[in-house]
């Protein structure tokens, strides 16, 4: 019964592991700690906040693509505490820099409203000039 009701209180990294597990693989309570353990606590898939600053917005990728992207390497910072401000400054920084001189002077209080502010400027994707149509 504790297998079964897990998944429902997973989210993010979690869940996306959990929904990844083959089948049938997974049929004990004390299977399921093992394989958690030794996914979320071998190091070999934790990031760092490197991994996080080294992050850059695609040419062809949507402000909300590259914050989707962000988020998914945050949750694999398991020993990583940021606050709102801080993740959404780590964002802004990664930003196409043409989207980042529009809006250097703005101050973004979570990803949430990084997106919401530069969505709603309806801000594309940098296409350089004098390409062919």
């Amino acid at each position: 019964m504790r297998v079964r009701l897990f998944s429902s209180s997973l989210s993010g990294s979690a869940f996306t592991w959990f929904i990844s597990l083959p089948p049938n693989s997974v049929i004990t309570w004390a299977d399921l700690e093992k394989q958690f353990h030794k996914y979320f606590f071998s190091g070999v898939h934790e990031k760092k906040i490197t991994d996080l600053v080294r992050l850059k917005q695609r040419n062809d990728e949507s402000v909300e693509s590259f914050v989707q992207r962000l988020r998914e390497v945050k949750n694999k910072c398991y020993g990583l505490v940021l606050d709102d401000r801080q993740l959404a400054d780590l964002a802004f920084q990664g930003l196409l820099p043409h989207i980042r001189d529009k809006y250097a002077s703005q101050e973004f209080e979570s990803l949430s409203h990084l997106v919401q502010r530069i969505s709603d400027q309806d801000v594309k994707p940098f296409e350089p000039k004098g390409a062919w149509n």
